[in-house]
């Protein structure tokens, strides 16, 4: 048999990194047993209750209030936090300043922080004396202890992922593009809309799911600013700890459960969009 014959023959060619069996199986035993098992475990833990008691707990005012708290303020911080990341990024990508490399280095603080520092210090900031707090307050607005001291906490540790997606991508777009596009009588706004952001929509929608799956699962920056009023600024997370304290480890586990479904699911939206923009604008 010839050696061209051989390597025609041959069902595996051979590579520099490691073969597909011992990857795969890697894969799947680290996806097993960091990720499936424990989620599997809860499913079946939730599973006692019956789909009665998810159903019951799932409509207990308080705590489709909590649910609604956490998914409905995650997905508009997560929304706030992309277009603001977006304009952050650009900055950061596009203009040389004095100072640039600090404020990048800032750009990642909240990752870095500690969640319950950052709670502290966003309570401390916009408490009714506080140095942002005490003027919104003689305007108003209070924001401690209200949805809206979430929502300033979601956007604050959502940032840096909003930021840091569509940096690299920012940095690869041709300058020559925009030339070209106000050589041809484009306004701003038209080649900001139909040349910048269609190469730019995946990595945004990227920084979009980030920003929400680490909102929905925030605990320590959000419990010193919310005050945890149920049906008011009671988050979630609070509530499963409650439950916990409480010895109510069937409702927490029940409250866990609903949570990971809706997760799954706005996720898995986010992804499809994902998806159908790639292969919308992927050639732009």
């Amino acid at each position: 048999m010839s050696k061209a014959l051989a390597v025609k023959l041959r069902l595996k060619q051979p590579s520099v990194i490691p073969g597909f069996g011992l990857t795969l199986g890697y894969t799947l035993t680290y996806l097993s047993l960091i990720v499936l098992l424990p989620l599997a475990v809860l499913l079946i833990r939730a599973s006692e209750a019956g789909l009665s008691g998810i159903l019951a707990a799932a409509t207990e005012p308080r705590v489709a209030a909590a649910l609604w708290v956490s998914f409905g303020i995650s997905l508009l911080a997560a929304l706030v936090a992309s277009l603001f990341g977006l304009l952050v990024a650009w900055v950061l990508t596009r203009y040389d300043f004095p100072g640039r490399d600090l404020v990048g280095a800032m750009v990642d603080l909240p990752i870095a922080l500690p969640t319950a520092v950052a709670g502290i210090a966003l309570a401390a900031l916009y408490a009714p004396n506080g140095w942002i707090g005490g003027p919104l307050e003689r305007l108003g607005i209070t924001v401690t202890y209200t949805p809206l001291g979430i929502f300033v906490a979601l956007v604050f540790i959502g940032l840096p992922f909003t930021v840091r997606t569509v940096e690299p991508l920012i940095a690869e777009i041709d300058r020559d593009q925009e030339e070209v596009s106000a050589t041809l009588g484009a306004s701003r706004v038209k080649t900001l809309w139909s040349v910048m952001l269609p190469p730019l929509l995946p990595a945004m929608l990227t920084g979009f799911a980030l920003a929400f799956a680490r909102a929905v699962g925030e605990y320590g920056s959000v419990i010193f600013i919310a005050g945890n009023l149920p049906y008011v600024s009671e988050i979630a997370p609070l509530l499963i700890v409650i439950k916990l304290s409480e010895f109510d480890y069937t409702g927490a586990i029940v409250i866990a459960t609903i949570m990971l479904a809706i997760s799954f699911l706005a996720l898995l939206a986010i992804n499809l969009v994902q998806a159908w923009s790639r292969r919308r604008f992927g050639d732009v």
